[in-house]
């Protein structure tokens, strides 16, 4: 019966904390004991006891509770501890699962971008990517995929610094060309390597965001051009917005 109570206890205790968490302003103990059809003492002490140990304080003036900082303090340090690898491989493997083809997923570092993990699909592809391996943004999928969301100072920075290098004849080589298309990655969503890095072979990709809604990487399907077809990489966006906003939930992003 005891240890009955003591769960019964910190399921109220958890259902103070979701309702002060939904009022920004904070709630009284008569608002919270008449929604959660308790006595006023009893709400007492819940909150007494979160504020003892920082999941709670109380207003001064309102005598309203709301979330204490302790909370914040637990958020970072979970944030913290996210694996941004280990979070998307899941939805990444059921890419590769239902394509078969090559999945990339990379990070953004110094103005190129940086292969962490690659998943080689079931069907036969030579490419020149591996994990650890640096690429350039501007003719990759992945990289227009971050670059579209990245400040624009930031963006003319790394123009400056890198270029646009020709890397095959499809490689876009006009800086306003290519911000045009960083624009029309930002309005779709998606971005795509149109053989514009390796001959003969196509990719398309989406990016990921983190809990402050700044991009951090990226993820991409890459196939032969015979087989990444219009009409294929048409039925893939769906998948690619769907996996992106799966990962970036993971990681604390909610828009």
């Amino acid at each position: 019966m005891e240890r009955e109570n003591m769960v019964k206890s910190v399921g109220r205790a958890l259902d103070v904390i979701a309702l002060i968490s939904m009022k920004k302003s904070g709630l009284g103990v008569t608002e919270i004991a008449g929604q959660m059809d308790i006595n006023k003492s009893s709400v007492y002490r819940i909150l007494a006891t979160l504020v003892q140990y920082g999941y709670a304080e109380q207003n001064e003036e309102t005598g309203k509770y709301r979330l204490g900082y302790k909370f914040l303090e637990i958020s970072t340090k979970l944030l913290d501890s996210i694996d941004l690898r280990a979070e998307a491989k899941t939805h990444l493997m059921k890419l590769e699962q239902e394509t078969n083809e090559v999945i990339h997923l990379v990070v953004y570092d110094q103005g190129e971008v940086v292969y962490i993990e690659k998943l080689d699909g079931s069907e036969t592809l030579r490419m020149h990517s591996k994990v650890g391996k640096r690429a350039p943004m501007h003719c990759t999928s992945v990289g227009k995929a971050i670059l579209a969301h990245l400040p624009a100072e930031t963006v003319q920075d790394i123009l400056d610094r890198k270029g646009l290098p020709v890397h095959t004849p499809n490689t876009i080589i006009d800086r306003d060309d290519f911000l045009q298309e960083l624009s029309r990655v930002k309005k779709k969503g998606i971005a795509l390597d149109l053989e514009e890095n390796e001959s003969g072979i196509t990719c398309i990709a989406a990016p990921i965001f983190d809990h402050s809604g700044q991009v951090i990487a990226a993820f991409s399907i890459s196939g032969p051009t015979t087989r990444m077809s219009h009409d294929r990489l048409k039925t893939l966006v769906p998948r690619m917005l769907e996996t992106g906003k799966l990962i970036s939930a993971r990681l604390g992003y909610e828009k």
